[in-house]
């Protein structure tokens, strides 16, 4: 169990705020210099080096939108242009991929964050290119949305690579894309020009996976523990019937992926900010304003006390809470996770990932009034944050383009890195997770300036 440093406040973590840009900076360059764009997008490290390994290039968007991050938190005019340029050369196809439930990773890391940049004249861009970025979100949010599986009870989600039939904890996160083009105005054109509104299938994904990827302790099944994730739920497309859970990257589909866990705890706890500042009228067709917001809080906290519960002291995951080499060591609940262990890696880019939800969590309910379980979450997410943003999980080598260690991609199919003399994978990085730990970075910069950071502006 996470173990609460009540005595950590933002400011305290500025030293390490400060370092981890400084060290940001020098690996966006190192991978800028050595990246290939021929060889596909660059996905994780192999000894140090990003490598590629194509299977959706769902990780393109990270490379450029790190160096977006770095500029709105640091200024550094290089990293604006090059997240800039990589943008508008390299990321054009992922508008329009109709193959990937992706969007929200790709696209909003890009287009996005340049959207909102420029809209807050943090770099001189002209109505065009502004409109050239709104036309880029208008157009993901509705790709993204037209990738769907109609389901019983007016519900329904955007399905996975695997096909109709499936629904992944991680596309919670493409709810984003969808968020931003109906801000913008955008719709969705059907059959006979009949105009499917965004934020409505936003708000079925979020309902249908509530119901079918997470559990809440009502004795759905035996293995019910309020806040255990699926990563994947199966359903009967014939008659849209719910089958079984099921996963992709977990170890079974009734132990909870860690990454999973946190795609869906921030997912639901950033969107529960986007809501929030929606006027009631455009959630009335919905149900009311207060009864969504009730459901997001729901899922957003018992995913949040399942991480605290669920994760050694430091606040570092195990990459499944199932993992069976797991059993090997003892009571690792009770003390720091070990990432040079033999038995199960941990992952560091759940951890950020996690850290993100909980601080936003946390900052939302102590902006409600209820700063004892606010606090609580907030605790939580600067406990990863301190974590992480050192060593052993900071990568301070120069020889070394990522930023956050020992995080795993694919434990099942045997993707990551075993280092020669060890049995599990550890000291490598992925581009998600280093993405993540700007991205949180950035968060805590802003809150601790009284500010706020949103994936859809102020």
């Amino acid at each position: 169990m996470i173990r609460l440093d009540p005595s950590l406040k933002l400011r305290s973590l500025r030293p390490d705020l400060d370092r981890l840009l400084k060290i940001s900076a020098e690996k966006i360059h190192a991978l800028r210099r050595t990246w290939d764009p021929r060889q596909g997008a660059p996905v994780f490290t192999v000894h140090g080096r990003y490598t590629s390994r194509g299977w959706t290039e769902w990780t393109q968007g990270f490379q450029f939108g790190s160096a977006l991050l770095q500029f709105a938190a640091t200024g550094d005019q290089r990293m604006l242009a090059f997240g800039r340029d990589g943008t508008r050369q390299y990321m054009a196809t992922h508008l329009s991929h109709v193959g990937v439930h992706d969007h929200g990773f790709n696209n909003v890391s890009t287009y996005g964050n340049l959207h909102q940049l420029a809209r807050a004249r943090r770099f001189s861009a002209g109505k065009e290119e502004i409109r050239f970025y709104e036309l880029a979100l208008k157009v993901s949010g509705a790709v993204q949305a037209a990738r769907w599986t109609e389901l019983p009870e007016g519900l329904g989600y955007i399905y996975s690579f695997n096909g109709p039939h499936s629904l992944f904890a991680d596309t919670i996160r493409s709810l984003r894309a969808l968020a931003l083009a109906h801000r913008l105005g955008h719709v969705l054109m059907g059959e006979r020009d009949r105009k499917i509104s965004l934020l409505g299938r936003l708000l079925q994904h979020a309902e249908a996976t509530a119901r079918f990827n997470v559990y809440f302790g009502q004795n759905r099944d035996v293995y019910d523990v309020r806040g255990r994730v699926a990563h994947e739920s199966i359903f009967n497309l014939n008659d849209g019937s719910y089958r079984c859970p099921s996963t992709q990257q977990g170890y079974s589909p009734f132990t909870t992926w860690t990454r999973g866990l946190a795609w869906i705890l921030c997912g639901y706890a950033e969107q529960l900010e986007f809501l929030e500042a929606l006027p009631e009228r455009e959630l009335t067709p919905y149900g009311t304003k207060a009864r969504i917001l009730a459901r997001f809080l729901e899922t957003a906290r018992a995913t949040a006390d399942f991480y605290i519960e669920n994760t050694p002291t430091d606040g570092v995951p195990y990459w499944d809470t199932g993992a069976p080499g797991l059993i090997h060591l003892s009571d690792y609940l009770d003390r720091p996770a070990e990432p040079f262990n033999e038995h199960e890696p941990v992952d560091s880019s759940a951890a950020a990932i996690a850290a993100q939800g909980l601080v936003r969590l946390g900052h939302y309910l102590k902006a409600r009034q209820k700063s004892n379980e606010g606090g609580r979450y907030f605790a939580a997410g600067l406990t990863v944050a301190k974590t992480i943003f050192n060593e052993p999980y900071l990568s301070t080598s120069p020889h070394h383009q990522g930023l956050l260690l020992h995080a795993v991609y694919h434990r099942p199919n045997g993707w990551d890195y075993v280092p020669k003399g060890r049995k599990i994978p550890c000291g490598e990085a992925c581009m998600w997770g280093d993405y993540h730990a700007r991205e949180l970075a950035l968060l805590l910069l802003r809150l601790a300036d009284g500010k706020s950071y949103t994936f859809f502006g102020d």
